[in-house]
This record gives C-alpha cells, sequence and structure tokens, in this order.
C-alpha cells in the first residue's frame, strides 16, 4: 500500500504543478485587457484589437475575440458567439481538477486498507506464537498499519488543499471571463456603434456639403 500511496503521490504533485502553471498563465489582468481593447477600438484598429486577442492567452481573450469578429452582427448573434465560446474555454479550465480531488479522497482509504493488513499482520504474529510471541513480531504489524495510515493522511490533507485552491483560481478567471464578455459586448453595442453612427454621419454630412457648390 505504501508503494500505491507513492504513486498517487507523485500523480498528485505532477497534477497540481501543471494546473497551477496553466491557471497561472491564463489568468489576466481583465480590467487593463478590456481597458487597453476599447482604446484600440476608439481609434478604430479592430483588427489590431483582434491580434491583441490572440496573443494574449486565456480565456478573457478567446471571449473578447470572438465578440470582435461578430462586431457588426445584432445582439442576440454576438451574445450566441460569446457564449460558444466560453463554453469551449471553461471546461479546459477544470481539467484534472477532478483527479486531484479523486486522489484527495481515494488516499484515505488506501490508507485504511493498508492499516487493516497491518493489523491482519499482526494478529497473524499472535497466531503463530501462541503464547510466546515476541513483541518484535507483534510491533511489525502495528508499524506498518500506523505508518499507512500516516501516509494517507500526509497525502489526503495536501490533496485537498490543493484541489481547493485551484477551484478558486478556476472560479476567478471564471469571474473573469464573465465579465469581460459582458462589458465588450456592452461597449461594441452602445459606444462603439454609437461613434460609428457618428462618423458615417459627419462623414455623409462632409460630403454633402462639399458636393453642394
Amino acid at each position: 500500500m505504501m508503494g500505491v500511496l507513492l504513486i498517487m503521490g507523485i500523480v498528485f504533485l505532477v497534477l497540481t504543478i501543471e494546473r497551477i502553471l496553466f491557471l497561472h498563465r491564463g489568468q489576466i489582468r481583465s480590467t487593463a485587457f478590456i481597458g487597453g481593447i476599447k482604446n484600440i477600438l476608439a481609434k478604430r484598429r479592430i483588427v489590431e484589437a483582434l491580434t491583441v486577442c490572440e496573443e494574449t492567452p486565456g480565456p478573457v481573450a478567446a471571449v473578447v475575440k470572438a465578440a470582435l469578429m461578430h462586431a457588426a452582427d445584432d445582439a442576440e448573434t454576438m451574445r450566441f458567439h460569446v457564449r460558444e465560446a466560453a463554453i469551449v474555454e471553461l471546461p479546459v479550465l477544470e481539467r484534472r481538477l477532478g483527479s486531484i480531488a479523486a486522489i484527495a479522497q481515494v488516499a484515505p482509504l488506501v490508507g485504511l486498507l493498508g492499516t487493516i493488513l497491518g493489523m491482519i499482520s499482526t494478529f497473524l504474529a499472535f497466531e503463530k506464537g501462541g503464547d510466546y510471541a515476541t513483541s518484535g513480531a507483534l510491533s511489525h504489524g502495528l508499524w506498518q498499519a500506523l505508518l499507512c495510515a500516516g501516509a494517507s493522511l500526509m497525502l489526503a490533507i495536501p490533496a485537498h488543499l490543493a484541489h481547493h485552491f485551484l477551484a478558486g483560481r478556476v472560479r476567478a478567471i471564471v469571474r473573469d471571463v464573465e465579465w469581460s464578455g459582458n462589458e465588450i459586448m456592452r461597449y461594441l453595442l452602445t459606444e462603439y456603434r454609437g461613434a460609428t453612427v457618428l462618423d458615417g454621419a459627419q462623414g455623409g454630412s462632409g460630403a454633402g456639403g462639399t458636393a453642394a457648390p
């Protein structure tokens, strides 16, 4: 059972490090990112805004890119594509969290099994030794039982804490994605389109004024 716990511990360590690095890379300062995109769009450089989204990792940039790709569509179409991008990105954030949670839950059971096997060896020593069972034969089984129990708890406790920490990071990124999607859609449907219409009206009036003489 100690070999099983060792393998589970190695798997847990690899998964946790990979998730920490992945979530750290995917979490950006959404407020500053959206502010920068708005500044670019204010200059009517939507291609540059799309390039910034492509060069920025994480689900926030993917959702904003989906909105920019459909900036000229109606509100319902834009909302559909933003939700579609979020549906694609969000499951990637939760990947392997279930495995970490499973290790946290199974480790105590493996330790319990090791404890039971250690106690079985202890009682076998009783049976074989009869009235003259040595303390060394008895303590060997007890030592195995306590070692498995302690090792399983030393694995389960950090695994529970890591799962809780990583789930919190995922929830924070999900909130950023939701806010960023709503904010960029609001900007595109109101300020961006309003400024575009205003620019077109000014351009049309300027052309008409020039053509009149």
